[in-house]
């Protein structure tokens, strides 16, 4: 579905990652890892069109989204959603009204079909009681929720989630696992994950892609589980140091 090659991606001023060639199947999720300044929100910058590569290509169905017209690349960007770390909602609309928004200006549907798929995206994520409500007036768990609601809204393909667990408890860290899994089992999205919650990626990851902060690029991309016990040395030691436990840390959340 999404193809990257020979990526070279910078920040501030200079290179933080080269040389990234990697895929990202249909209907998988992937965990983009790493220690703290690796580049990977910079990397998810990149793979939506938000910031330009200094080398390599980033493709969506064959079709490079870093080159071509505004109409042409605004249409090729639609086949995605994109959930940012801070929940990024629109502080002066309800939550109703935070859906709304892409829908009036992206879709064909008409009021009463915006309002019902609102409604039903809402239901999805478990925030069916919040359409009045105003960002706010919503916890931290909730605020990620509506969040991921209106990266779902206009139904994409291809969903990109910027840390979904940072600053949540342990039981609604689990709970958006849980969520992040129905949507790939349910509605076959593919997931992509910027996230240093090992805990997460164990639990709902098919393949992780490990960002290497001093060699400045990807040296590990394979099944979470596999590459806890069989990855490279520093690998290993980055997922073990942060999942502080092992390998059984995602048992359970399925």
């Amino acid at each position: 579905m999404l193809e990257v090659h020979g990526l070279a991606i910078e920040a501030g001023g200079r290179i933080v990652q080269s040389g990234l060639t990697f895929d990202v199947r249909r209907g998988e999720v992937l965990a983009v890892v790493g220690p703290s300044g690796s580049g990977k929100t910079t990397l998810l910058r990149h793979l939506v069109g938000l910031a330009s590569p200094r080398a390599g290509r980033v493709r969506l169905h064959g079709q490079d989204l870093h080159a071509g017209d505004d109409a042409t690349l605004s249409a090729l960007r639609r086949h995605f959603g994109v959930m940012f770390q801070s929940g990024a909602l629109w502080t002066s609309m309800s939550v109703a009204d935070n859906l709304l928004l892409p829908l009036r200006l992206f879709s064909r549907l008409d009021a009463r079909s915006r309002a019902q798929r609102v409604r039903a995206t809402l239901d999805l994520v478990g925030m069916a009681d919040a359409l009045d409500l105003m960002p706010a007036e919503l916890s931290g768990g909730m605020r990620k929720r509506v969040a991921l609601a209106r990266a779902l809204v206009l139904e994409p393909e291809l969903l990109f989630l910027d840390e979904p667990g940072s600053g949540l408890d342990p039981p609604n860290a689990a709970r958006l696992d849980a969520l992040i899994l129905r949507l790939r089992r349910e509605l076959g999205t593919t997931i992509v994950m910027v996230t240093h919650e090992v805990a997460s990626v164990l639990a709902v990851a098919d393949r992780m892609l490990y960002l290497d902060e001093q060699a400045c690029t990807m040296t590990a991309l394979a099944a979470p589980i596999w590459l806890l016990d069989h990855g490279p040395v520093a690998v290993q030691a980055f997922l073990r140091r942060q999942a502080g436990a092992g390998p059984a840390m995602g048992e359970g959340v399925v």
